[in-house]
């Protein structure tokens, strides 16, 4: 795993220099970029990856938090920076949904990037507060049924985010009514469904699989096609009848395309 992702990583700015075989990359620390808060499943699989990869190439790799704006804001600028292969950002599945929710974006999230590897994909997770007596998905939606209006849900990086989408396949399957709230990042929406001021929540299984276990979050069931290994007994929710589409929760590495020599 560690030499396809360095392979794919290197093999894209040897083709960024134009073919300068006597210049040597990297000669500098590397900036990576992450649209999202701290803790989130997108900065923990970037800092994982990119502390061993920092180890082979001999250089810094710095990881810089940037959220706001469903990751717009940190995306914007990496589009704007240098593309010397030095800045470089690290996103989810919310690069390619931006777009289509977003209006007079500063960038061309096709056009100003040029995509370096994936670097892993997970199912997300509807996860609520013990608290609430609830153990399954058709419990949770008749609740929600019964009391129209009056649940909400939380989305990690705002609207456009893995997280919201899921969110609202959920809600729009099992035809309730729900209010979005958009928080930082997952560890703040995970805070805010274990203090009961959010109803649900559609984490990634990374993020969630820690406090489910310690019984401060229940899960009710994954998005994916199959079970999760990581949370063998929790149905999908193709399981339980509703089919929603598959969103998972990636991440991505990629760097600014202008002037980019491919």
């Amino acid at each position: 795993m560690k030499h396809r992702w360095l392979y794919a990583f290197t093999a894209l700015l040897i083709g960024a220099h134009g073919g300068a075989s006597a210049q040597v990359w990297p000669v500098k620390p590397i900036r990576v970029i992450v649209p999202v808060s701290a803790g989130s499943t997108t900065d923990i699989v970037a800092r994982l990856v990119l502390d061993q990869l920092s180890s082979r190439l001999g250089q810094p790799i710095v990881v810089e938090n940037r959220p706001g704006a469903g990751g717009t804001t940190g995306t914007a600028f990496v589009a704007k920076s240098d593309p010397d292969g030095y800045t470089i950002l690290v996103f989810s599945s919310a690069h390619t949904i931006n777009p289509s929710i977003h209006a007079n974006l500063s960038y061309d999230a096709a056009r100003d990037f040029a995509p370096v590897i994936p670097l892993g994909s997970s199912p997300n997770v509807l996860v609520i507060s013990p608290s609430r007596n609830i153990k399954t998905v058709h419990e949770f939606v008749a609740a929600a049924k019964a009391n129209p209006g009056s649940f909400n849900f939380a989305s990690g990086g705002g609207a456009g985010t893995n997280t919201h989408m899921s969110a609202e396949r959920f809600r729009a399957s099992a035809g309730i009514a729900a209010v979005h709230i958009p928080t930082k990042g997952g560890p703040e929406a995970m805070t805010e469904v274990m203090a009961g001021r959010v109803d649900f929540y559609f984490g990634p299984v990374g993020l969630v699989l820690p406090l489910i276990r310690e019984g401060k979050l229940l899960g009710l069931a994954v998005n994916s096609a199959k079970r999760s290994p990581a949370l063998p007994d929790l149905p999908t929710t193709l399981e339980v009848a509703l089919p929603i589409p598959i969103t998972p929760s990636g991440s991505g590495c990629s760097s600014p395309r202008k002037r980019l020599a491919m």
